[in-house]
């Protein structure tokens, strides 16, 4: 089995850190999700390796900071971290970058997909990304899919580094709507510093209807707009329980890749992560 590494792997740890989002979501409101749990959901399922995915927690820089210890011991099998980030504002910004190039940082992030659009739209924003490009990281874009006009115009504003698309772009797979989505995503596609991340979209079905052949339709537009070459996998667990379970997940994605070559597969799960992200397994 070829191994995977997770670039979207979430953890909370309520003794260290505060999680506000969480709260009305009964599935993660006041539960830890932890390096052991998440061990344990992929024990024999060849996951070889993560990238720790900030969680929006209220206090991102102590997040940032407290996944730093957990990477340092090798047991915990974390390659990296994407850090949250506030790159709309200039305030303590150089700052932060600074002190994360002493920490296994190796990318951003900013939570787009629930703030007003224009925040990315601004220069001081975009300014801000293209440091973190100079600084050789990486930036993962979320924004939902009535927003990847946005995203493209921020996209080809920041064309001189790496972007990385997550969940697929949000599509809105409860709601039915496709033909939008599939244009933007083909659009954003045709940006060669952009790539694509295979994960969250089981969250986005409606209740009881998470499966394989309700994804199938998103999940292969993604991969044949994009290619093997420009296509990472992540968890996104915990959010994944709110519609499915990890190994669920896994064994979905195993089989949505199935009928690829060995190559192919092997750059999806593991090669473009290590290529995109600086990580080795």
């Amino acid at each position: 089995m070829v191994q995977l590494i997770d670039t979207h792997q979430h953890l909370l740890y309520r003794d260290r850190l505060t999680y506000a989002w969480s709260d009305p979501l009964p599935a993660l409101a006041e539960k830890d999700f932890t390096v052991a749990d998440y061990q344990q959901l992929t024990a024999g399922r060849d996951v070889a390796a993560s990238i720790f995915m900030e969680v929006d927690a209220d206090d991102y820089h102590g997040e940032t900071r407290f996944i730093a210890e957990l990477a340092a011991d090798p047991a915990n099998r974390i390659a990296g971290i994407i850090s949250s980030c506030r790159p709309e504002s200039d305030d303590g910004f150089d700052a932060w970058l600074e002190e994360c190039s002493d920490l296994p940082v190796v990318g951003y992030r900013r939570i787009l997909h629930e703030v007003p659009d224009d925040m990315s739209q601004s220069e001081t924003f975009r300014r801000n990304i293209r440091k973190m490009g100079r600084n050789g990281k990486v930036f993962d874009m979320v924004y939902r899919a009535d927003q990847l006009g946005i995203a493209h115009e921020f996209a080809t504003g920041c064309d001189g580094m790496t972007l990385v698309l997550d969940h697929c772009g949000v599509p809105d797979i409860a709601g039915g709507e496709r033909d939008s989505w599939k244009k933007a995503i083909a659009d954003l596609a045709e940006l060669p510093h952009v790539n694509a991340k295979l994960s969250g979209v089981l969250a986005y079905c409606a209740p009881g209807t998470a499966s394989l052949e309700t994804i199938k339709p998103y999940v292969e537009h993604v991969m044949n707009s994009f290619g093997p070459d420009r296509l990472v996998w992540g968890s996104d667990w915990p959010v994944v329980n709110l519609t499915s379970a990890l190994p669920d997940w896994i064994t979905i994605f195993r089989e949505l890749i199935s009928d690829l070559g060995s190559d192919e597969q092997a750059a999806i799960c593991n090669g473009n992560a290590q290529r995109i992200y600086g990580v080795t397994i």
